[in-house]
């Protein structure tokens, strides 16, 4: 197949050769030598300069794009903060006052809890050297918390067999179903809490139930506990699911995934109740179907093509947007600096509106401002008018929070839930099968939910597990609380 040459021949210069170029003057606008000299170079050598001129100029821009990808950080593009190279890292700035909390905060003081040792502790010596108090007033309560040793509960069954008396034959005991597994409700949950919520390997589970714990397991078993933890855990991702669609606002993003060495796709679907996973082989309409099945709400997510051809409200990322103004307000050319500093200044002042609604003339300055640099850039060929373009189409996804109650200015949610499974496909590696890729999907969900309603996930665990081992419905209850409605402001 023949490669086509997309270079600029001479004989198809479109420009008068015989007109004085404006490269050949200075910054000044004085020629470097005169339109007489111009007219005497030979026409040959006139198209040869205007030709190198045109290569020149591509090459530039291909410079000048090339500068912008090796600048591009997490600050100042899409790209996630795992990708910053540790070496162009600026050092945190001291900060002037003093470290810790400052004047205002909240704070996280320590909960009292329930004693189970009361020792009462009284005065022994006066300063004066008299050690007699017949009265004594409790003043102060100081809580030790230590942890006691660990004493694991074994319990042996001692499995019988005897012979019919009235037919002979040979009968043997049979384990308790609820008892076959060999682990208990608790330290199955315990091992799904470390392996799932925690994000580690079976060699640390392993390692952590030796020293510990006190007891020996293979990574087989460890492997056959958690099979069995997110069998138990089933009914939570189903009432999940099910919550996360009948949301009236979702937020919804996805990053890579591997199974098995091949690439898939993690996506979420998080609200202000739950956050609903699914890892999915495509990065298109289909996986996004696959994970919203029929739910119709309003979507808040970034620019990406699947989410813009979405046909009810839409609120884009105007993070993902500030972020791209940066790195336009970062380029060496100063017309696309200029344009990038004027669209972060208005794209910032528009997510600030978040916190302070405007009132009616500061929306009309601001919607004016906006439109005419709009506008303005619209017919540029850079990258100045790609952003133009690309903010004229997300016109309309650009301030429903300002419209309805309870939507926010940016993705954030999705991409904060997000964060623990990129850190889990860094550590390893993605998952090995479609049984794996089940139990990252539900104990996300259930870890990412919990951490949505300030529950602790352990005593859930336990629950699902004692109720998988004794066949009866585990208490979901909690999880069902979505939204009916959402106001209009």
């Amino acid at each position: 197949m023949e490669k086509k040459n997309h270079t600029t021949e001479p004989n198809d210069l479109s420009q008068d050769i015989d007109a004085f170029p404006s490269f050949l003057l200075s910054s000044d606008g004085v020629p470097f030598f005169s339109q007489i000299d111009w007219q005497l170079t030979p026409k040959a050598v006139r198209i040869y300069i205007l030709y190198m001129h045109s290569q020149l100029e591509a090459l530039k821009r291909q410079v000048a794009l090339l500068e912008a990808r090796l600048d591009s950080n997490s600050g100042n593009s899409n790209k996630p903060p795992s990708s910053d190279s540790p070496y162009k890292r600026k050092p945190k700035k001291k900060s002037k006052g003093k470290p810790g909390a400052k004047k205002g905060h909240q704070g996280h003081r320590q909960v009292m809890l329930e004693p189970t040792e009361t020792v009462v502790v009284k005065p022994h010596q006066c300063p004066c050297s008299n050690t007699y108090f017949p009265e004594t007033s409790a003043y102060h309560t100081h809580q030790m918390i230590e942890f006691p040793e660990i004493k694991m509960a074994v319990t042996h069954f001692i499995l019988h067999e005897a012979r019919c008396v009235l037919c002979g034959k040979h009968i043997k005991a049979r384990i308790p179903p609820e008892y076959q597994s060999g682990y208990g409700p608790r330290l199955s949950a315990l091992i799904g809490e470390i392996a799932g919520n925690q994000g580690n390997s079976r060699s640390v589970v392993q390692n952590f139930c030796s020293s510990v714990l006190g007891f020996s397991i293979s990574k087989g078993a460890i492997q056959k506990v958690i099979d069995r933890v997110s069998k138990a855990i089933r009914p939570h991702y189903e009432a999940i699911g099910k919550a996360a669609r009948q949301s009236k606002v979702n937020y919804i993003d996805e990053t890579s995934w591997f199974t098995h060495g091949t690439l898939k796709w993690l996506w979420t679907m998080v609200n202000t109740k739950v956050a609903y996973f699914k890892i999915h082989p495509r990065r298109s309409k289909e996986a996004l179907t696959a994970l919203i099945d029929d739910w119709q709400g309003i979507l808040v997510s970034d620019g990406f093509t699947v989410y813009r051809q979405w046909v009810e409200l839409r609120q884009t990322c105007l993070a993902h947007l500030i972020r791209t103004a940066k790195g336009l307000s970062q380029r060496k050319d100063p017309q696309i600096a200029h344009f990038g500093l004027r669209a972060l200044a208005e794209l910032r002042r528009l997510c600030s509106m978040a916190h302070a609604p405007p009132n009616v003339g500061q929306w009309q300055a601001f919607y004016a401002r906006l439109c005419h640099l709009i506008n303005k850039n619209h017919d540029r060929k850079d990258d100045a008018g790609k952003f133009a373009r690309r903010l004229l189409r997300e016109m309309d996804c650009l301030w429903v929070f300002l419209e309805i109650q309870g939507v926010e200015p940016t993705n954030n949610q999705a991409e904060r839930a997000l964060r623990f499974g990129v850190l889990w496909r860094k550590r390893s590696q993605g998952t090995d099968s479609d049984k794996g890729n089940r139990w990252v999907e539900r104990i996300l969900s259930l870890k990412q939910t919990c951490r949505i309603q300030s529950k602790p996930t352990f005593p859930v665990l336990v629950d699902a597990i004692q109720s998988y081992f004794f066949n009866q419905s585990p208490n979901i209850a909690w999880i069902a609380q979505y939204e009916t409605s959402l106001p209009t402001l």
